[in-house]
Protein backbone atom coordinates (compact mmCIF):
# COMPACT_ATOMS: atom_id res chain seq x y z
CA UNK A 1 0.00 0.00 0.00
CA UNK A 2 0.92 3.72 -1.10
CA UNK A 3 0.94 6.27 2.07
CA UNK A 4 1.76 10.07 1.30
CA UNK A 5 3.18 11.76 4.46
CA UNK A 6 3.94 15.70 4.16
CA UNK A 7 7.73 16.76 4.93
CA UNK A 8 8.82 18.83 7.89
CA UNK A 9 12.23 20.60 8.22
CA UNK A 10 13.22 17.30 10.78
CA UNK A 11 13.06 15.41 8.01
CA UNK A 12 16.16 17.24 5.80
CA UNK A 13 18.20 14.92 5.66
CA UNK A 14 16.29 11.86 4.58
CA UNK A 15 15.22 14.37 2.17
CA UNK A 16 18.71 15.69 1.14
CA UNK A 17 19.17 12.01 0.54
CA UNK A 18 16.40 10.76 -1.24
CA UNK A 19 17.02 13.72 -3.54
CA UNK A 20 20.63 13.05 -4.67
CA UNK A 21 20.01 9.11 -5.27
CA UNK A 22 17.05 9.63 -7.43
CA UNK A 23 18.62 12.26 -8.81
CA UNK A 24 21.97 10.59 -9.81
CA UNK A 25 19.51 7.79 -10.66
CA UNK A 26 17.91 9.69 -13.50
CA UNK A 27 20.48 11.74 -14.73
CA UNK A 28 23.90 10.19 -14.57
CA UNK A 29 24.40 7.71 -17.42
CA UNK A 30 23.40 11.03 -19.46
CA UNK A 31 26.13 13.54 -17.85
CA UNK A 32 29.41 14.68 -17.27
CA UNK A 33 30.30 13.39 -13.77
CA UNK A 34 31.23 17.09 -13.05
CA UNK A 35 28.52 18.50 -13.91
CA UNK A 36 26.11 16.56 -12.26
CA UNK A 37 27.83 16.83 -9.04
CA UNK A 38 28.04 20.40 -9.12
CA UNK A 39 24.45 20.80 -9.67
CA UNK A 40 23.77 18.02 -6.51
CA UNK A 41 25.96 20.25 -4.34
CA UNK A 42 23.93 23.21 -5.63
CA UNK A 43 20.37 21.93 -5.55
CA UNK A 44 20.35 19.61 -2.94
CA UNK A 45 22.69 21.03 0.64
CA UNK A 46 21.26 21.23 3.72
CA UNK A 47 20.93 24.79 3.92
CA UNK A 48 19.16 25.14 0.35
CA UNK A 49 16.37 22.30 1.37
CA UNK A 50 15.93 23.60 4.70
CA UNK A 51 15.23 27.10 3.01
CA UNK A 52 12.66 25.57 0.68
CA UNK A 53 11.20 23.48 3.60
CA UNK A 54 10.44 25.98 5.24
CA UNK A 55 8.92 27.95 1.97
CA UNK A 56 5.36 28.19 3.22
CA UNK A 57 4.68 28.32 -0.77
CA UNK A 58 6.25 24.96 -1.22
CA UNK A 59 5.39 21.58 -0.17
CA UNK A 60 7.13 18.56 0.02
CA UNK A 61 5.75 15.10 0.36
CA UNK A 62 7.34 11.07 0.81
CA UNK A 63 5.73 8.26 -1.03
CA UNK A 64 6.12 4.93 1.26
CA UNK A 65 5.33 1.83 -0.03
CA UNK A 66 5.05 -1.18 2.74
CA UNK A 67 6.69 1.20 5.36
CA UNK A 68 9.71 2.01 2.54
CA UNK A 69 10.55 5.42 1.63
CA UNK A 70 9.59 5.11 -2.28
CA UNK A 71 10.26 8.89 -4.27
CA UNK A 72 9.12 12.01 -3.46
CA UNK A 73 7.51 15.26 -5.12
CA UNK A 74 7.88 18.97 -4.71
CA UNK A 75 5.33 21.81 -5.60
CA UNK A 76 5.07 25.16 -5.90
CA UNK A 77 2.70 28.16 -5.71
CA UNK A 78 2.95 31.40 -6.16
CA UNK A 79 6.46 33.62 -6.03
CA UNK A 80 8.14 30.25 -5.23
CA UNK A 81 7.67 28.74 -8.89
CA UNK A 82 10.72 28.45 -10.62
CA UNK A 83 8.80 30.49 -13.48
CA UNK A 84 6.33 33.62 -13.10
CA UNK A 85 3.63 31.74 -14.36
CA UNK A 86 1.45 33.50 -12.20
CA UNK A 87 -1.46 33.30 -9.10
CA UNK A 88 -3.57 30.98 -10.70
CA UNK A 89 -0.47 28.16 -11.68
CA UNK A 90 1.14 25.40 -9.68
CA UNK A 91 4.07 24.46 -10.39
CA UNK A 92 5.04 20.37 -9.72
CA UNK A 93 8.89 21.27 -10.03
CA UNK A 94 10.46 17.76 -8.39
CA UNK A 95 8.81 14.56 -9.36
CA UNK A 96 11.45 11.62 -8.42
CA UNK A 97 10.59 7.93 -7.51
CA UNK A 98 13.71 5.46 -6.39
CA UNK A 99 14.62 2.80 -9.17
CA UNK A 100 13.60 -0.36 -7.07
CA UNK A 101 9.94 1.22 -7.24
CA UNK A 102 9.24 2.50 -10.61
CA UNK A 103 6.53 0.90 -11.89
CA UNK A 104 4.86 0.30 -8.67
CA UNK A 105 1.98 3.41 -9.02
CA UNK A 106 4.53 5.23 -6.82
CA UNK A 107 5.00 7.59 -9.30
CA UNK A 108 1.04 8.27 -10.27
CA UNK A 109 0.49 8.35 -6.06
CA UNK A 110 2.46 11.37 -6.28
CA UNK A 111 1.36 13.19 -8.87
CA UNK A 112 -2.25 12.74 -7.52
CA UNK A 113 -0.91 14.25 -4.25
CA UNK A 114 0.84 17.13 -6.75
CA UNK A 115 -2.67 17.39 -8.29
CA UNK A 116 -4.83 17.40 -5.12
CA UNK A 117 -2.35 20.34 -3.30
CA UNK A 118 -3.04 22.54 -6.59
CA UNK A 119 -6.70 22.21 -6.12
CA UNK A 120 -6.66 22.67 -2.26
CA UNK A 121 -4.88 26.12 -3.30
CA UNK A 122 -7.37 26.99 -6.08
CA UNK A 123 -5.01 26.72 -9.00
CA UNK A 124 -6.63 26.71 -12.66
CA UNK A 125 -3.03 25.03 -13.77
CA UNK A 126 -0.39 22.69 -13.25
CA UNK A 127 3.04 22.90 -15.12
CA UNK A 128 6.45 21.49 -15.05
CA UNK A 129 9.94 21.63 -16.59
CA UNK A 130 11.18 17.93 -17.94
CA UNK A 131 14.56 17.36 -19.62
CA UNK A 132 13.91 17.26 -23.48
CA UNK A 133 15.81 13.95 -23.31
CA UNK A 134 13.88 12.28 -20.47
CA UNK A 135 12.06 10.23 -22.85
CA UNK A 136 10.23 7.95 -19.70
CA UNK A 137 8.95 11.29 -17.75
CA UNK A 138 7.72 12.91 -21.18
CA UNK A 139 5.21 10.32 -21.89
CA UNK A 140 3.94 9.94 -18.06
CA UNK A 141 3.35 14.02 -18.87
CA UNK A 142 1.51 13.78 -21.91
CA UNK A 143 -0.65 10.13 -20.85
CA UNK A 144 -1.72 12.56 -17.88
CA UNK A 145 -2.96 15.46 -20.51
CA UNK A 146 0.10 17.85 -20.81
CA UNK A 147 1.25 19.54 -23.65
CA UNK A 148 3.94 21.36 -23.97
CA UNK A 149 3.84 25.03 -24.07
CA UNK A 150 7.35 26.51 -23.98
CA UNK A 151 11.01 25.77 -22.77
CA UNK A 152 13.82 26.84 -20.35
CA UNK A 153 17.49 26.45 -20.01
CA UNK A 154 18.08 24.48 -17.07
CA UNK A 155 21.80 24.48 -15.89
CA UNK A 156 23.65 20.72 -14.85
CA UNK A 157 26.66 22.41 -13.87
CA UNK A 158 27.78 24.58 -16.18
CA UNK A 159 26.10 22.54 -19.05
CA UNK A 160 23.04 24.62 -20.45
CA UNK A 161 20.09 21.82 -21.01
CA UNK A 162 16.86 22.52 -22.48
CA UNK A 163 13.37 21.73 -20.44
CA UNK A 164 10.23 21.51 -22.22
CA UNK A 165 7.51 23.42 -20.09
CA UNK A 166 5.00 21.44 -19.94
CA UNK A 167 1.45 22.60 -18.84
CA UNK A 168 -2.08 21.03 -17.60
CA UNK A 169 -5.61 22.81 -17.38
CA UNK A 170 -7.28 22.04 -13.69
CA UNK A 171 -10.23 24.34 -14.19
CA UNK A 172 -11.28 27.04 -16.59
Amino acid sequence: MITIKACTIEDVDTLRDISIETFTETFEADNDPAHLAAYLERAYNVPQLRAELANPDSTFFFAMLEGELAGYMKGNANNAQTEAMGEGAFELERIYVRRAFQGSGVGKALYDQAIQRANELDKREIWLGVWEHNEKALAFYKRHGFVQTGSHTFYMGDDAQTDLIMAKPLRP
